[in-house]
């Protein structure tokens, strides 16, 4: 079993996760790197570390360190606003994921876990159609075309210093913590605020936080996993509308949804601005993870409707 892990972005939704799993587990010292201070688990040991730029120092956070698990990121954002988002995004998540994999080859490290997005693979799917780990890269907006920049970099690092590179892309994830547009749809099903979405019928991946920390630490270990792409997901996806459902069941109560013609709700929303929220609630979104499956054998431990009601629990209790 690796003993010693480093986990960058610690304070974040996912790193935090995969922290306090790895502790549970009996790691001889995970290791947690983040931008600052915080409070870490039992047989977990705080590791601060400057940021994501490429001028960062990681070589004390790296000493010992068999495994690490790159979950640190600048994130996507819904109204972004910086003068040149790509640059932004290329200098954390390119030239700063590289330049700590390459001090992390440097000083031994056998695997290093590298947490992307599905927005490598595209923005929506088609009808009957889905993403998988095969696929061509093909993002559209600058965190994506980072993601994908940063996993070929990793790659050709990979073969350079013969690193283990693993690359998990999970779609929307979700859970204990959640934040965001999820959290503000938790809010939203918990006042009973009459909601719009009553007739989408799209499909949507996603992935509970306890199922993709499932897949990260089994990417640790898993001797199949070195130099691949993995697919995460709960293997069951979901409409818009029966999501919104399902959230409310877990809450106890019934949504109150008005079945608008999914038509008029993009009209509506472009009218306002809204067309990429509005892209999210109604287009399609399917990954397979099939290939993660049978190469791992690996399965979701952690139900939909679980993982939604762990979700709602430390939300609104």
């Amino acid at each position: 079993m690796v003993g010693r892990v480093l986990v960058t972005g610690a304070t974040g939704f996912v790193g935090g996760a995969v922290v306090q799993r790895l502790a549970a587990d009996g790691r001889r010292v995970p290791v947690a790197g983040c931008r600052r201070s915080v409070s870490v688990p039992a047989g977990a040991e705080l590791a601060v570390t400057p940021s994501l730029e490429p001028e960062a120092d990681w070589s004390g956070a790296l000493q010992g360190v068999e495994a690490v698990v790159h979950a640190a990121a600048r994130v996507h954002v819904m109204d972004e606003d910086a003068a040149d988002p790509l640059a932004e995004y290329r200098r954390d998540n390119v030239e700063g994921t590289l330049a700590l994999a390459r001090q992390a080859a440097q000083a031994g490290v056998r695997r290093f876990v590298f947490v992307s997005s599905i927005k490598v693979n595209g923005e929506q799917t088609a009808s009957g159609s889905v993403f998988s780990a095969s696929d061509a890269p093909a993002p559209v907006d600058p965190y994506g075309v980072s993601k994908a920049e940063a996993e070929a970099g990793l790659f050709a690092l990979g073969r350079e210093t013969g690193m283990e590179i693993v690359v998990v892309r999970p779609p929307l994830v979700y859970g204990p913590g959640v934040g965001g547009n999820f959290a503000r749809m938790l809010q939203w099903i918990a006042r009973g605020v009459p909601l719009p979405l009553g007739a989408v019928d799209n499909r949507r991946s996603l992935v509970g936080l306890d199922n993709l920390v499932d897949l990260l630490v089994t990417c640790l270990e898993h001797p199949a996993a070195a130099n691949r792409v993995f697919l995460a997901g709960d293997g069951e996806d979901l409409s818009t509308t029966d999501l919104l459902r399902r959230v409310a069941a877990a809450m106890g109560r019934r949504a109150r949804l008005v079945p608008v013609p999914p038509v008029l709700l993009r009209a509506g929303a472009r009218a306002v601005g809204r067309g990429e929220m509005a892209r999210r609630l109604l287009d399609s979104l399917q990954v397979d993870i099939s290939h993660t499956r049978e190469t791992l054998g690996w399965e979701p431990p952690v139900s939909v409707d679980e993982g939604l009601r762990r979700a709602v629990v430390s939300l609104v209790g």
